[in-house]
């Protein structure tokens, strides 16, 4: 309904400028000799209308037909494209028809965003009882207090902590009768409860064991959160406190997925809180999470700022923008874009009040304009109003000649198809590939068979095709076996051969089995599902016979055979 008001409109005007056209030159003489000589005869608005006598009417608008020499520049005879709307300058002015060029620069997009200033995450503790005990006493009572690293937070009487002083006296006062790795361990056993190093040399010279442990801030920060109060039992790993520092804060808003083509780690977020009024505040996206909310399709995007003057509230709400621009890229003014069908599509301005409609490529979106990525070329004149009453006059021009639709015989362009499949193997990379897990075959077996001697014969040829692998297929080089040439040890043992040569094999024998080189009937793939570096590794034999590689003669018979 709306397109039928559109083009009841668009009649309606050019109706009028057509009589006021008729009647502006009823004073002025006609042309005889063109009217005579022509032939043929079309309608202004509709040139695929013809008759050959001048009494006749346009069957679409109802308006009188006049010579086809002075409806159109181009001859009678030339064939009719209904892509193609032709106006007179007495049309045009009546429609309104505007239009701008196609240019090149910098496309711009402002996102606006509300987010919330943290604490740095990086910097958060929570403080924890070591040890069971009651709380004496609290030298911080208040939430939002400033502490410097050291300082006491609590007093915490605990008969485990006076149990232990006293059995580390008693070794260090009866050093005959414990060894100096039992004295140790004694000591170790106060620092596991809380006590300080100078709490421990303290009590190394007085020799007088206490119940009391303080509890001590790990870090300058500010106290976050209070667990305990005084007189309160607690037992070990029971919450006490939570410090932040919020001497550097963290501005994190969540950007959804349409935005995440846009934004970039390093691009600058000017930032308005309530606690600055009239300060715009700037600093640089430094992160960006991988992982989209499943529920809000959005991921969380950070910004670290400085906040030495302690202005910045923790958990207060903050609104940014975020200023983008683009390398320089082709350049549509958004009002140009027009839909059919779901298809862009642009009408580029012709000589002599000509417009063409065009299918258009279309790529980011932005404040003004749009990036065009095919369909026009810089320097294009394109409509940018009056486009909806040429696009209709288009579609009553193609039910008129039983046209299909806009745009037939004019293709729009598609996206552009980018591949991520994963990389194949060619030939050489196969062949490569192969001969490299047959030389990983010898060199595991004779690990199986205990042999270093074997083994270390068997390096400098594995490490060799191991080169020419990597080469023939550059992507391997990303995975697990791009390091392996440095990582390939030769001893000094049996143990080290062995953890050196565990993930390269797992490696190498997962590569095997995803070019399905082990079902040709020259390799076999086994897996362990105890090794000592993966927990589960695997190897390849040129036999149908389970000898374990990482373990040799000790269990010579563990593992699994895989398809």
């Amino acid at each position: 309904m709306k397109r039928l008001s559109f083009l009841a409109l668009f009649l309606v005007l050019v109706g009028g400028a057509y009589l006021l056209g008729r009647r502006s030159s009823s004073s002025v003489p006609a042309s005889p000799p063109d009217a005579a000589a022509a032939s043929v005869y079309q309608c202004p608005m509709h040139p695929w209308i013809k008759a050959d006598r001048t009494d006749a009417k346009c069957t679409v608008c109802g308006m009188a037909l006049v010579a086809a020499s002075a409806s159109q520049g181009s001859g009678a005879n030339e064939p009719v494209d209904p892509n193609l709307v032709t106006l007179t300058p007495a049309q045009a002015t009546v429609v309104g028809v505007r239009t701008a060029p196609v240019l090149r620069g910098t496309l711009q997009r402002t996102l606006r965003v509300t987010g919330t200033i943290d604490d740095d995450e990086t910097r958060h503790r929570i403080l924890a009882a070591r040890v069971p005990g009651r709380i004496e006493s609290l030298q911080i009572n208040a939430v939002g207090v400033e502490v410097e690293a050291g300082a006491p937070l609590a007093t915490l009487y605990s008969p485990p902590m006076l149990t232990a002083q006293r059995t580390y006296v008693e070794r260090l006062r009866s050093v005959g009768s414990f060894t100096a790795s039992e004295r140790a361990q004694a000591r170790e056993r106060l620092l596991e409860l809380g006590l300080t190093d100078e709490e421990v040399r303290i009590l190394e010279g007085t020799l007088q064991p206490t119940a009391i442990v303080n509890v001590r801030a790990p870090m300058s920060g500010t106290v976050v959160a209070r667990s305990v109060y005084e007189g309160q039992y607690v037992e070990a790993n029971d919450p006490l406190f939570e410090l932040g520092d919020f001497s550097r804060m963290w501005f994190v808003f969540d950007a959804y997925e349409p935005d995440l083509a846009w934004i970039r780690p390093g691009q600058t977020v000017e930032l308005s809180v309530p606690s600055r009024p009239g300060e715009v505040l700037t600093a640089p996206i430094t992160f960006i999470d991988p992982n989209v909310d499943p529920m809000a399709r959005t991921a969380r995007v950070r910004v670290v700022l400085d906040n030495s003057s302690r202005s910045l509230l923790h958990r207060q709400t903050a609104q940014a923008v975020v200023r983008i621009e683009t390398p320089e890229v082709i350049l549509l003014p958004r009002s140009a874009v027009l839909q059919h069908g779901g298809s862009p599509m642009v009408f580029v301005a012709r000589e002599g009040q000509r417009y063409a409609a065009r299918p258009v490529r279309l790529g980011r979106v932005g404040d003004r304009d749009i990036e065009v990525l095919e369909g026009v070329a810089e320097g294009d004149r394109v409509v940018t109003e009056g486009g909806l009453l040429l696009d209709g006059q288009a579609q009553l021009a193609h039910a008129a000649i039983g046209g299909g639709g806009l745009h037939d015989g004019h293709a729009s362009p598609g996206p552009n198809a980018v591949s991520i499949a994963l990389p194949a193997h060619d030939a050489a990379a196969r062949d490569a590939l192969l001969r490299l897990a047959l030389s990983a075959a010898d060199a595991g077996a004779a690990l199986a068979a205990d042999d270093l001697q074997a083994y270390r014969a068997q390096v400098p040829g594995l490490r060799e095709r191991l080169e020419s692998y990597l080469a023939a297929f550059a992507p391997a080089a990303r995975g697990a076996l791009g390091a392996a040439p440095k990582q390939l040890a030769e001893g000094p043992d049996l143990d080290a051969a062995r953890r050196a040569f565990e993930p390269i094999s797992t490696a190498l024998a997962d590569a095997v089995r995803g070019e399905r080189l082990h079902t040709a009937g020259t390799l076999w793939i086994y897996q362990c599902p105890m090794t000592p570096v993966l927990g589960t590794g695997r190897w390849l034999a040129r036999k149908p016979e389970l000898r374990n590689p990482f373990f040799g003669s000790d269990m010579l018979e563990c593992g699994e055979e895989v398809k």
